[in-house]
């Protein structure tokens, strides 16, 4: 595991979940880890029309290799979400993604991978569709940054005037009137969640209208 860096991130984020930082509440909402288990139906509730009222469950089975860690767990993918296409780049309306080669925009996915929107990248789901698990995305991220990075040292990315930076982009906000909030105003909201989540016995309350957050990021 130490090797792997989505299977370390997930059994991470797994421990911290199972491991409560404060001791139980009598009435507090509880989370149960039960692993190789599937959502096979989603049933209705006796009482309110149009609302869940429990989930079925099957065994999940595994293919693959032999050995355990590299068998695959056959899941539930993704649902209620797709990607919508965007101006000015190809789009698969079929698999709801960027026709793409590793994060390298495809100009025509009709062909084989070897002709790109030069400077055009993307990850995420609009990269793969909406699959994956915890940490997926990390591995998806470093994946795009690759091809970035080797397109760079090939010389395929050149440009011949200066970058404005952090400059050219406040200045870029500026004149569109864009309001933003800056990072010491993140922390301000950070501590403000994590200072309302500790007298609730919780490690943070969200804030979650426009208007609070704004309020505690400019206070």
């Amino acid at each position: 595991m130490k090797n792997n860096r989505i299977r370390r991130r997930v059994y991470e984020l797994l421990s911290k979940a199972a491991t409560p930082a404060h001791a139980p509440v009598s009435g507090q909402r509880e989370l149960h880890f039960v692993f190789f288990r599937k959502p096979n139906r989603f049933i209705e509730s006796d009482d309110r029309s149009g609302h869940l009222g429990g989930v079925r469950l099957e065994q999940t089975t595994l293919k693959g290799d032999n050995e355990l860690v590299k068998q695959v767990a056959v899941a539930l993918k993704s649902i209620g979400y797709k990607s919508v296409a965007i101006d000015g780049l190809p789009f698969d309306n079929y698999k709801g993604i960027v026709p793409n080669h590793g994060g390298r925009v495809l100009a025509d996915a009709s062909q084989d991978h070897t002709q790109y929107e030069t400077g055009l990248y993307v990850c995420g789901w609009l990269k793969r569709g909406p699959t994956g698990i915890i940490a997926t995305n990390l591995y998806c991220a470093e994946e795009t940054l690759a091809c970035v990075s080797d397109d760079i040292h090939r010389g395929v990315l050149t440009s011949n005037s200066p970058k404005p930076g952090r400059e050219g982009l406040l200045h870029l906000l500026n004149s569109r009137n864009t309001r933003v909030v800056s990072f010491d105003g993140w922390e301000k909201i950070d501590l403000e969640e994590r200072r309302r989540g500790n007298l609730k016995n919780k490690p943070r309350e969200k804030l979650t209208t426009w208007e609070e957050l704004l309020k505690v990021a400019c206070e």
